[in-house]
């Protein structure tokens, strides 16, 4: 068996920072998205993920988003508006060389526009690349 037929046991929504009981609300879903992420992190907390229409506050926002979807920062306002304070939300894009591939600078330029700022970035899948966003802090 191979290490990626064994991959499995592992849930790779770990590094996302998700943990039981959170509540995490999906924008952007498509047929494109890598739904064995999805199931991962729906595992890892222990619930389904809100759907765009719901009303809660959520603890984090994930944000499908490729170079096609529209503004980014119109998007990220909008995913803004159900986040609990200290939330942090995950732009979802596709890895260079796949279709709808954001550039990590897109990101960058969009996030203190809708009063964020990108804290890190890392692989979740073959396909997609997320990007960690929080609230700029007021001082």
């Amino acid at each position: 068996m191979s290490e990626a037929d064994a991959g499995t046991s592992a849930n790779v929504a770990v590094p996302l920072g998700f943990k039981a009981g959170d509540l995490i609300q999906e924008f952007g879903y498509d047929e494109d998205i890598d739904f064995d992420l999805r199931d991962d992190i729906e595992d890892l907390i222990g619930s389904e993920l809100l759907e765009e229409d719901d009303h809660e506050v959520v603890d984090a926002v994930l944000l499908w988003h490729r170079a096609d979807d529209g503004d980014l920062v119109d998007a990220l306002m909008d995913v803004l508006t159900s986040l609990e304070d200290g939330g942090v939300v995950w732009v979802l894009s596709p890895k260079s060389g796949r279709e709808g591939y954001l550039p990590p600078a897109e990101i960058q330029e969009a996030a203190p526009t809708a009063g964020l700022h990108v804290t890190s970035s890392v692989g979740v899948s073959e396909d997609w690349a997320a990007t960690r966003l929080v609230p700029r802090r007021n001082k």
